[in-house]
């Protein structure tokens, strides 16, 4: 693989602020390059004046793609506007077109350019995993990277989707869903065995054998072979019911029913599809949703709606063709793969993906049959999100004119951010930020700040958000200061408005960060519960203007409203968070050279770890496995005066 990058030629001059778009300067830009380029499949970058990438692309041949730019007309307009405004490209050659297309696919998701397809969504899929690590193996859920050892099934679209089959699983086979922890210290069935939610191995309610059995039988099921599990269910049902055991044969009928719950919960099970992902697109008014739906083991494990970002000049078929190699960029491929729409590149694509898989991989757009009714079963689903989604943003667009308005913006605010505080007197403080925008809340922009400040006293809430604001401003204006003034830059990282939960004294702190930082020109505004600290009485306060109150029935109240019990509710989940964790964890952890052994040899010497923190320091020494120089330090850890 070899990888260069071509600037600008010195003879050419940026074009000032406020120039039209170039075309012709562009192309002589993109001509400087193509004399340099080999005859070779690769992948290329386009970038403006400064320096963020516009475009990624691939290419059968690097020479005659590039070249294709450099024509005066024949092209749309975004692609006019793209070739305007590049002045510099890197290249890439790859060995063959299918791995320029994974490349493709991998840098268009970690760059976003501009003029590319982008896929919006980063979160993994859950998965239901059944560990082989302990001798009675456990039913959990799983998200990331698969570093446990067991049986993993999915993808499910959701953890929804997870939690509902794991139920179902719970009730079909009595599998444990406790840690491996839990399970050690049990010594009575918890309550789960007494609701027959599992067989209880922990205390030996059922034998490991027999419950071997279960994990066996759950894992058929998952697997695709629920006939067969039926079966068995039946015929030992039977077998209870003819020895006169009616209260075992009630058990089976239980676990019967929760298998056919699992399978009835499913919109549509194909009989012919054991394994695939179908893909359906939508498009209107500009915008598309495409529907994802995983058919594993011949069930439907859910589906999931993606909104991607595309120009309005790129068709169905492309905006597909892009999606779906992107999604497959770090998620595992199903043997099959069906499309609502046949794309150009379809056998490219199949290579890419077979490659990658390291096995055949078919992908196609179905005419008939089954596979035909679940794409257009996936297109109905895509249509009415899509119409759903399109509802939410006009009234989103609504109450974003209703700020603009209330505020006196110069134009709608594109994000919006919320900041709130947490804490139990000043113990495990935590700031949350909120960002909404056209769209509704954005929470993959969510950000909490642990208070790591040791001069902040205890329930300083100033000072609490005066940190926040600070490490949050900071960074921004270091890490995006050159793209203030770009209007997609600022939408995407740069607030139009700054919501903070308080009054004057947290408004005053935070136009004081914004001062010392030299972001005057950003909107802040404080919402402030009011008398009695009713809802619908809050007090909204503005630099240089008196406070004052919206009518309890103005839509904008509530969308302010929103904002802030959203900003509240983050920041409480943060904290919370924080504070699990410090009740879990142990002052012993914090001394050097005390490990899981000598933590575990004073624990049950003494009890506690308060009783630890008194005992003297020869009675620390006579502790198994505890020398004098550990005891002497453990000493002096708790009694450092």
């Amino acid at each position: 693989m070899l990888v260069w990058r071509l600037n600008e030629p010195s003879d050419i001059n940026e074009p000032a602020q406020n120039e039209e778009p170039d075309v012709p300067r562009g192309v002589t830009v993109i001509q400087s390059f193509v004399k340099t380029l080999p005859n070779k499949p690769g992948v290329y970058r386009m970038y403006n004046h400064a320096g963020n990438v516009l475009y990624v692309g691939k290419a059968r041949s690097l020479k005659n793609r590039v070249t294709s730019y450099t024509r005066l007309g024949g092209h749309t307009n975004r692609i006019a506007a793209m070739i305007a405004a590049t002045v510099s490209m890197e290249f890439v050659t790859t060995s063959s077109e299918a791995e320029a297309l994974l490349l493709e696919a991998n840098l268009i998701k970690k760059l976003k350019p501009h003029y590319n397809v982008i896929l919006r969504d980063d979160k993994s899929f859950p998965y239901i995993l059944i560990t082989n690590e302990h001798q009675a193996p456990e039913l959990t859920k799983h998200r990331g990277a698969r570093n446990r050892k067991g049986q993993y099934f999915g993808p499910f679209a959701s953890a929804g989707a997870v939690n509902r089959t794991i139920n179902a699983l719970q009730k079909a086979f009595l599998l444990r869903t406790c840690s491996d922890s839990a399970y050690d210290n049990r010594t009575r069935p918890c309550l789960l065995f007494q609701i027959k939610r599992c067989a209880a191995p922990c205390t030996g309610e059922i034998s490991l054998e027999g419950y071997a059995q279960l994990v066996h039988s759950a894992q058929q099921f998952l697997a695709g072979k629920s006939s067969n599990i039926k079966e068995q269910l039946a015929l030992a049902m039977d077998q209870a019911a003819s020895n006169l055991d009616f209260e075992q044969a009630a058990i089976y009928r239980d676990r019967i029913s929760a298998l056919a719950q699992i399978l009835a919960s499913q919109d549509i099970n194909p009989k012919n599809v054991p394994e695939a992902d179908v893909f359906s697109i939508f498009q209107q008014g500009g915008q598309n949703c495409i529907q994802v739906f995983f058919f594993r083991a011949g069930q439907n494990w859910g589906n999931r709606a993606y909104f991607p970002r595309a120009d309005k000049s790129v068709d169905e078929p492309g905006v597909l063709a892009s999606f779906i190699s992107q999604f497959y960029d770090d998620r595992p491929i199903p043997k099959l793969v069906l499309m609502s729409h046949d794309i150009e590149e379809r056998e490219l694509l199949e290579l890419a993906l077979s490659t990658k898989a390291e096995r055949k991989i078919h992908v196609y757009a179905p005419k008939r049959g089954e596979k035909r009714a679940l794409v257009d079963h996936a297109m109905t689903n895509a249509r009415e999100a899509l119409g759903r989604k399109m509802a939410n943003v006009q009234s989103q667009s609504k109450l974003l004119d209703g700020i603009k308005t209330l505020f006196d913006l110069p134009h709608q605010p594109r994000r919006i951010e919320v900041y709130d505080n947490s804490h139990i007197q000043g113990s495990h403080a935590v700031g949350g930020m909120i960002v909404a925008g056209g769209e509704g809340f954005i929470k993959a922009q969510y950000r909490k700040f642990n208070i790591k400040s040791t001069d902040i006293e205890a329930g300083d809430d100033y000072g609490m958000m005066r940190e926040v604001l600070t490490r949050r401003f900071s960074r921004l204006v270091k890490e995006h200061d050159d793209d203030r003034g770009d209007q997609q830059s600022d939408a995407a990282h740069w607030p139009d408005v700054v919501l903070i939960d308080g009054g004057p004294g947290q408004l005053s702190v935070v136009k004081e960060v914004m001062k010392e930082l030299g972001l005057d020109d950003i909107f802040v505004a404080g919402v402030a519960k009011g008398p009695d600290r009713d809802a619908g009485r809050e007090h909204i306060y503005l630099t240089g203007k008196k406070p004052f109150m919206l009518e309890k029935r103005d839509p904008v109240l509530y969308y302010i409203q929103r904002l802030r019990d959203e900003a509240h509710r983050f920041a409480i989940g943060a904290h919370r968070t924080r504070r699990k964790k410090a009740i879990g964890s142990n002052p012993l952890d914090e001394i050097a050279g005390i490990g899981p052994g000598r933590k575990k040899a004073l624990l049950r010497a003494f009890g506690s770890a308060r009783e630890v923190s008194r005992a003297s320091a020869s009675d620390l020494a006579q502790v198994d496995g505890i020398s004098q120089s550990i005891a002497k330090t453990v000493y002096e850890h708790f009694n450092e005066s």
